[in-house]
């Protein structure tokens, strides 16, 4: 059952707790990652002001968040005819929900927001701009930050208009807060006269020399490069709670720089990267839904019914129904899908099923067990993997562990990397290319631990290391070159194992970040698949390596104990 906030005194928190229970229970139709943020806050509601998670939830701040916002009137559609009361801004309970996420949540020390970026993603026409416009105002006039800055960012004037337009007509409309806030509304700027903040458009590379309290990013996906992103991230070092708060639909480029934000977040929310500081929700179809489906309309657009006018919904599906073109922007732009992206091998939630972060291999010593490596090319990362079994109710069970290995240069580049080598997960060489004899090294040492029987590796880069280490230790090592014939029958059984429980790791983030990256490319026919990256930055070194070591130590059940007769070698 999921712990309730501490109290049920005000309309918004009723409307909060009823939003996270219909997700859970099923009332509300929700996608795997709408479902796995609402997760992540019950969790968090567990553990809050513990010793290892050191955030409370402000009830107070929430809904100090929430009214302000409410005390706007819409400026566009329907609801701007409206006069007094009704054409006040009333947030869907969604809307609260995520406002009281980013905006509830505090460091029980410092009493500074927790979140210093967030990101919505979710269809058009489900009210972003009418909400993040007044987030922008809050973040002027409301957020106790003196001198604010606060930029709506764009790679386009009409762009940054749809944000800032409203932010500017809100104001006007609202002369009580533009008198208790001392706010002047320019024709390019709404400024604060108290204190001397700015709520501006930003358009394109800013360049350096600002210092941005919130960053407002509207339409991610049409950002061609990160170069404002990243301008508007490390101007925030001086301000003690800032925000960057991304709101997107879906977009063409599963490359660019929203494609692999996007991946971050679905990252963060199965849990395979750790990050408390970042707020992320994907509001879109799964997988296998049908795009035709009216209830997978109503679970890609938390607000249908309300600024989705359903029957023009419904008007562009059957549009859609009749062109392959109109098909795959509808299901971009109202479904929330990257068209042509490709899902990953496995569902990472099984895999986070499947960890036991108390199992080390010093409980194997002197067990037999198999080995898979990968060796880096250029900027790769290099892995070693071992595989051990046990048999348990006359059914085998596989353990894997995993070494990774990345060059000092390569770690100083990219944050994850500094994480992991700082936690122990990552193993750094000095300089700019990877020690091979470290690894070497390693790998004897594991083999006067325990018995391998085995190193299989890929012939297209680890020939020579495999060579030493069977001179060095009489290990046999064993090519297995990465195609269909080799990889197929192994990651399917793999699949079929996990779903049985009968996969086991330690929780290795690195390895967990590499299966995350794997994708199953299929023959023409779809019978056979083998392990891909669609990125160079997507590494799956680690993941090739527990395959390898897996198809030295995977049995069949169907056969003799050996599965050596599938290999091509």
């Amino acid at each position: 059952m999921r712990k309730n906030y501490p109290t049920f005194q005000h309309d918004h928190l009723a409307d909060i707790e009823r939003y996270a229970n219909d997700v859970i229970s099923g009332k509300r139709l929700a996608n795997r990652y709408e479902k796995l943020a609402v997760e992540r806050e019950s969790r968090d509601l567990e553990r809050a002001g513990t010793k290892d998670f050191p955030y409370y939830f402000d009830v107070e701040a929430a809904l100090k968040a929430i009214r302000f916002i409410e005390t706007f009137s819409h400026v566009k559609g329907k609801w701007a005819r409206a006069k007094g009361q009704d054409a006040l801004i009333a947030l869907s309970p969604w809307q609260k929900w995520i406002t009281a996420q980013v905006f509830g949540w505090k460091h029980i020390i410092t009493k500074r927001r927790r979140f210093r970026s967030a990101a919505v993603y979710v269809p058009r026409k489900n009210g972003k701009s009418t909400w993040i416009a007044p987030i922008g105002l809050y973040m002027l006039s409301n957020d106790d930050e003196p001198g604010a800055e606060v930029y709506c960012g764009a790679t386009n004037q009409k762009q940054a208009n749809e944000v800032f337009q409203p932010a500017h007509k809100m104001a006007t409309r609202q002369p009580a807060y533009r008198r208790q806030f001392k706010v002047e509304l320019l024709a390019q700027q709404i400024s604060s006269t108290a204190d001397g903040g700015k709520f501006e458009r930003l358009i394109g590379d800013p360049g350096d020399g600002g210092s941005p309290s919130c960053y407002l990013c509207d339409e991610y996906h049409e950002h061609p490069d990160d170069r404002q992103r990243d301008t508007m991230v490390t101007g925030m070092g001086a301000r003690e709670q800032p925000l960057e708060f991304i709101i997107s639909t879906a977009g063409s480029n599963w490359f660019g720089p929203c494609g692999q934000h996007w991946k971050e977040c679905q990252e963060i929310l199965e849990g395979t990267r750790v990050d408390e500081t970042t707020f992320c929700i994907i509001y879109a179809a799964d997988k296998d839904d049908d795009w035709q489906d009216e209830n997978t309309l109503i679970k890609a657009n938390p607000n249908y019914g309300i600024s989705v006018d359903v029957d023009g919904l419904k008007t562009q599906l059957n549009k859609a129904k009749q062109s392959a073109r109109k098909q795959n922007a509808f299901k971009t732009k109202h479904l929330n899908l990257w068209v042509g992206a490709k899902e990953s091998w496995l569902n990472m939630e099984d895999w986070k099923a499947a960890a036991d972060h108390s199992i080390t291999m010093d409980e194997f010593l002197g067990d037999e067990g198999t080995k898979g490596v990968d060796l880096s090319e250029s900027d790769d990362l290099t892995a070693d993997v071992t595989c051990f079994t046990r048999t348990i109710d006359g059914k085998l069970h596989y353990y894997l562990f995993a070494k990774t290995y990345v060059t000092a240069a390569k770690a100083s580049e990219i944050d994850i990397y500094r994480d992991w080598v700082d936690q122990g997960d990552l193993l750094e060489c000095d300089g700019t290319s990877i020690d091979y004899d470290e690894v070497e090294r390693a790998i004897e040492t594991d083999n006067e631990n325990y018995q391998i029987t085995g190193l299989f590796y890929d012939p297209a880069g680890a020939a020579p290391i495999a060579q030493r280490v069977q001179n060095n230790t009489g290990i046999e090592p064993i090519k297995v070159a990465q195609n269909y014939t080799n990889f197929s029958p192994a990651m399917r059984e793999f699949e079929t194992l996990l779903r049985q429980g009968r996969i086991h790791h330690n929780g290795d983030p690195v390895l967990a970040w590499c299966l995350g990256n794997v994708i199953a490319k299929e023959t023409m026919d779809g019978k056979y698949i083998r392990p891909v990256k669609e990125h160079k930055d997507n590494k799956i070194d680690t993941a090739v390596a527990m395959l390898l070591a897996f198809i030295g130590s995977w049995q069949p059940e169907e056969d003799d104990g050996s599965n050596q007769e599938f290999l091509e070698f």
